[in-house]
C-alpha cells in the first residue's frame, strides 16, 4: 500500500545501519601509493603530505642537511644510512573529512616487487616526476603496473624550485611516452628554478609561497590578485597566461571519466621539499581520487563493500620493533567492518586467525586499531602463518587473486659463516622468505645448508645479509651464481634438463614451483631448440628479460 511504513526488527535495523555506515566510511577513504624513480623525492613528498595534513610538526628529508633527522617513514637502519627507501611505509591520517591511507613505496628498482605488492592494495597512485628528468625507467615500469591493474594516476611534477625542463615539454613527454593525456590542475608561474607561484588552471587564481628554512615546517601561502602579480612579474606572468591559453585551446581541461578509466592524468606542479603545492595535492586526492569499490575475487566476482569482512595481505614485515621481534602482516580491508579481536579465516589453510593485536603504523610509532573499513590498512601482529597475497575473511568465504612473484635475475648461494649460529641462520632465512624479501630456492644436490637466494636486484642481497646479522645474529657468506634468466618448468622438464651445462633446476620453497635457471637468454634458446616438449614458461612482470 502506497505510503505504508514497514517496521524492521531490531536485528534487521542494526544490519541495515551497519551496512550504511560501511558505505559512508568507505566513501571517506582515499588509499593511494606514491610511485617514482629513485631520487625523484618520493619519501620527501610522503613526509610533506603528512606535515601538511598536520600529522607531524616537522618534516625530515631523505637527503637532509647535516644534523637533520631522516624521514619518519624510513624506519630500517639501512634506509637511514643509505638514504633510500627499502621497505614500504603505511601512513594513515585524517584530512578534511576524509581518511587518507598513504602507502610510500621503495623507489629503488631492486625492490620493485615490494612496490608491485603495494599497488595491489591501493585505489589510486601519485606518479612523481623530477622536473629536470621527467619520465625515468623505474617510473615507466611502475606506471605499466598501474595500467595493468587499472589504477587511476595523478601526476605531481616535483622540484620546480630547481633548474629543469619546460612544463609543456614535460606534458608532451607524458602523453607521447605513456599515452596519458595530461590535464593540468595547477600551472607554474616562472620557469623551473625560478618558481614564483602556482595558478589554478580553471579559475586563474594565483598563489604565492614563502618556504621555511630547510622546508622542515609548513610554508606559508597567499592568494595574490592577477593585477598585482602581473605588475610584479612582467616576464613570467604573461608567459604563463599564454601557456594556459594554449592548454584551453587543445582541450586539456579535467575530465573525471578519462581520469578514472586511465586515459588521462591530472597534473600538479610543486616542490615537496619547499612545501610548494603539497596541500593542493592533498586537496586533489580528496576531490579527485576514487573511494574504495567492490574488488573482484579470484573468480572475477566482485566482493561488495558491505559484504562480511575480508582483506588482502599485501606485505609481511618483521624486525620493525626490535624490543619485541614480532612479525606484522599488512592487510588491506576490502569489505565489511573490521573489529579488533574478531576471528577471521585464513583462506589458504582454512584455519582461524585471531586479530587481537591490530595496529596502525607510522614509522616506528604504533597505535591500536579498534575498527577499520574498506580501504584502510591494518597491521596484524604475530602473523606467522600469513604471506603476501593471502586472503582473510569472516563468515562468507572469498579469496582474492594471488600476488605473483617476479622473475628473479640475480642468484647467490648463502651459507652460515658461523656453525654455532646455524639455527638462527635457518630461522632467519625462513622468515625473510615468508616476508617475500627474497625468493629462496633449494635442491637435493645443494641441501638445506646452502640455499640459493633469488632476487630481482642485487641490493636485495645486501638487505638479507644485513638483516640476518642484525636481527638474527647470523653472519653469512654469499657466493654469486652465473645465472640471469628464469623459467618455470615441471617435473618432466627437471628430468630433461639434468646434465645440461649452464642450467640448474631448483624448487622455490614458498610455493613449490620448479624453476629452471639459465646463464643467459641465448643458452635458454639453445636448450629450448634441443629438447622437444620442454615446459619453459616465463614468470610474471618485473623481469627485464621476459
Amino acid at each position: 500500500m502506497s505510503g505504508a511504513v514497514v517496521e524492521k526488527s531490531p536485528g534487521e535495523s542494526a544490519r541495515v545501519s551497519g551496512e550504511s555506515r560501511i558505505a559512508v566510511e568507505a566513501e571517506r577513504r582515499r588509499t593511494f601509493a606514491v610511485i617514482s624513480h629513485p631520487d625523484a623525492g618520493k619519501s620527501t613528498l610522503t613526509e610533506a603530505l603528512a606535515l601538511y595534513a598536520e600529522v607531524i610538526d616537522e618534516a625530515g628529508a631523505v637527503h637532509g642537511k647535516s644534523g637533520r633527522r631522516g624521514v619518519t617513514s624510513d624506519w630500517m637502519e639501512m634506509e637511514r644510512k643509505r638514504g633510500i627507501s627499502i621497505t614500504s611505509a603505511v601512513l594513515q591520517f585524517a584530512y578534511r573529512d576524509c581518511v587518507i591511507n598513504l602507502l610510500d613505496t621503495p623507489g629503488h628498482g631492486d625492490f620493485s616487487e615490494d612496490t608491485y605488492r603495494v599497488l595491489a592494495a591501493v585505489d589510486a597512485a601519485v606518479m612523481l616526476l623530477d622536473a629536470a628528468k621527467g619520465l625515468e625507467p623505474q617510473t615507466l615500469k611502475l606506471f605499466d603496473v598501474c595500467r595493468t591493474r587499472g589504477i587511476p594516476v595523478l601526476t605531481f611534477v616535483n622540484k620546480w624550485d630547481r633548474p629543469g625542463r619546460e612544463a609543456l615539454e614535460l606534458l608532451d613527454e607524458v602523453e607521447q611516452t605513456i599515452g596519458l593525456r595530461p590535464m593540468p590542475i595547477t600551472w607554474p608561474v616562472g620557469v623551473a628554478g625560478e618558481l614564483r607561484g602556482l595558478v589554478e588552471t580553471d579559475t586563474g587564481e594565483f598563489t604565492r609561497f614563502t618556504r621555511t628554512a630547510g622546508g622542515a615546517t609548513r610554508a606559508t601561502s597567499e592568494v595574490v590578485r592577477a593585477e598585482q602579480i602581473a605588475a610584479e612579474e612582467p616576464e613570467f606572468w604573461p608567459a604563463a597566461q599564454d601557456e594556459l591559453a594554449l592548454l584551453r585551446e587543445i582541450g586539456a581541461g579535467f575530465d573525471e571519466k578519462d581520469f578514472l578509466n586511465g586515459s588521462a592524468t591530472p597534473v600538479l606542479f610543486g616542490a615537496a621539499l619547499a612545501g610548494v603545492g603539497v596541500s593542493r595535492l592533498l586537496d586533489a586526492l580528496v576531490d579527485l581520487a576514487p573511494a574504495p569499490e567492490a574488488r573482484p575475487d579470484a573468480e572475477g566476482r566482485p566482493r561488495e563493500l558491505d559484504a562480511p569482512t575480508s582483506g588482502l595481505v599485501f606485505k609481511v614485515q618483521a624486525g620493525m620493533d626490535r624490543a619485541h621481534r614480532d612479525r606484522m602482516a599488512f592487510v588491506r580491508i576490502c569489505s565489511g567492518r573490521f573489529e579488533r579481536g574478531m576471528v577471521l579465516t585464513h583462506a589458504a589453510t582454512g584455519r582461524p586467525f585471531a586479530t587481537k593485536y591490530a595496529q596502525a603504523v607510522f614509522g616506528q610509532q604504533r597505535t591500536t586499531v579498534e575498527e577499520a573499513f574498506p580501504g584502510d590498512i591494518v597491521g596484524l601482529v604475530n602473523a606467522g602463518a600469513l604471506r603476501p597475497g593471502d586472503t582473510l575473511y569472516a563468515s562468507d568465504p572469498v579469496e582474492f587473486p594471488a600476488i605473483p612473484s617476479f622473475a628473479p635475475e640475480y642468484f647467490a648461494v648463502v651459507r652460515s659463516a658461523d656453525a654455532g649460529s646455524y639455527k638462527q641462520f635457518r630461522r632467519g632465512i625462513e622468515q625473510l622468505d615468508s616476508e617475500g624479501v627474497i625468493q629462496v630456492l633449494s635442491s637435493d644436490l645443494r641441501g638445506d645448508q646452502a640455499p640459493v637466494l633469488a632476487a630481482v636486484g642485487p641490493l636485495q642481497f645486501e638487505v638479507v645479509t644485513a638483516r640476518l646479522e642484525s636481527e638474527f645474529r647470523a653472519p653469512v657468506t654469499l657466493e654469486t651464481l652465473g645465472y640471469s634468466v628464469t623459467r618455470r618448468t615441471d617435473a618432466v622438464g627437471a628430468e630433461l634438463l639434468k646434465g645440461q651445462s649452464e642450467v640448474e633446476v631448483l624448487t622455490r620453497r614458498a610455493d613449490g614451483v620448479v624453476l629452471a635457471l639459465f646463464s643467459n637468454k641465448w643458452r635458454l634458446e639453445t636448450v629450448r631448440r634441443k629438447l622437444d616438449g620442454l615446459v619453459l614458461d616465463p614468470l610474471p612482470a618485473g623481469s627485464s628479460e621476459r
